[in-house]
């Protein structure tokens, strides 16, 4: 019925797709995608993204995001967690820890909490080197 190139490109469409939460909606939950997620509205849940997380400056979070690339410009109250790089735009309001491989925020952007910043992105409590003891941690913030 579907062959290989078929599922392939299927597999590629939704890695690729977009999600978009718009302004006026509300949602209480957890969302976990392939693709991209655009936030405008409020969420109450965790956020996750095999791929990127934009949340608009009308957008509020109230959960952990945790994803491979995400800009922030509007309101997030929990965790942030990134494996790759995070953009705090001017307008970021975020209120917990972050944990990203590169940082880059522009001037007006606030958060509270700490930083850490490691070559994975992942929380160090999740991080082990070979031998099985915790690696060594950049901490900025």
């Amino acid at each position: 019925m579907f062959n290989k190139q078929e599922e392939k490109k299927s597999a590629v469409e939704m890695v690729n797709s977009s999600n978009v939460i718009s302004k006026e909606t509300k949602i209480k939950g957890d969302i976990e995608a392939q693709g991209n997620i655009r936030i405008e509205g409020v969420v109450e849940g965790q956020v996750k993204s095999k791929s990127k997380i934009v949340i608009g400056d009308s957008a509020l979070i109230k959960g952990n995001l945790s994803t491979v690339e995400a800009e922030i410009s509007g309101k997030v109250e929990g965790e942030v967690s990134c494996s790759e790089i995070l953009y705090l735009k001017k307008t970021a309001f975020i209120t917990g820890n972050i944990t990203t491989k590169k940082l880059v925020v522009e001037n007006g952007a606030t958060f509270n909490g700490k930083c850490q910043m490691n070559h994975s992105g992942m929380p160090t409590s999740q991080q082990q080197s070979e031998n099985g003891k915790p690696q060594k941690q950049v901490v900025a913030g």
